[in-house]
């Protein structure tokens, strides 16, 4: 790697080259439509975030079946689905992010009307319209899309079933092992530094497993 290519500016979330009209930016543009791809999800009927109502009983959704002959009544509603339908959760993680961007841009405190379905889809919309100020200009943009990416996640758990992605070792060039995914934006070796994107990253050899 040149001088060049070392000092060369990179998305701040998979650490790829940034195109010459992205050089000022924070982030590139395909994540840049994931963040907004990723917001469109949560809102709106029959979005993520409404489908949670629908897995809040026992045995509903992707929680899997009731457990039958307990001896104790079950709970009356599911509390992963509820800690992400409710306050503290899905909605009150977006309003804290969007009350950090009207900070960062000197607007006025932003204000919430309606219940939570509404909340969302009110700081959804809002968010979405200030994203492209984000990509360029918020210096957290890449934990705002971490974060925006594990709700996301979270929610497809409870209401679709999804499993996690599946982790696998990867050795980095100085021999430390590195777990990642294979939708990892990219990852950092806690070992010596160096810092890989989605595709370094998943071009490392696989790490040999320990024998049994």
């Amino acid at each position: 790697m040149n001088l060049d290519d070392a000092t060369a500016p990179t998305c701040t979330i998979c650490r790829r080259g940034l195109y010459e009209h992205e050089l000022t930016h924070q982030a590139c543009g395909p994540c840049a439509e994931r963040i907004d791809l990723r917001l469109q999800e949560l809102a709106g009927p029959g979005g993520l975030y409404d489908r949670l109502s629908a897995v809040l009983t026992p045995g509903a959704g992707g929680g899997g079946p009731a457990v039958s002959g307990s001896r104790t009544a079950p709970l009356p509603v599911r509390l992963e689905p509820l800690s992400l339908a409710a306050k503290g959760g899905v909605v009150t993680i977006l309003q804290t992010w969007l009350i950090d961007w009207h900070e960062q841009l000197g607007y006025l405190h932003p204000r919430w009307d309606g219940g939570f379905q509404r909340q969302l889809d009110q700081v959804v919309q809002r968010l979405r319209v200030l994203l492209p100020w984000a990509v360029e200009r918020h210096p957290a943009i890449a934990e705002f899309a971490v974060e925006l990416s594990t709700i996301v996640r979270q929610c497809r758990g409870q209401v679709d079933g999804e499993r996690p992605p599946r982790r696998i070792g990867v050795t980095c060039t100085c021999g430390r092992t590195l777990k990642v995914t294979l939708d990892t934006p990219g990852t950092r070796c806690p070992a010596c530094g160096t810092q890989y994107g989605h595709s370094e990253v998943l071009g490392l050899p696989l790490a040999e497993r320990n024998a049994a």
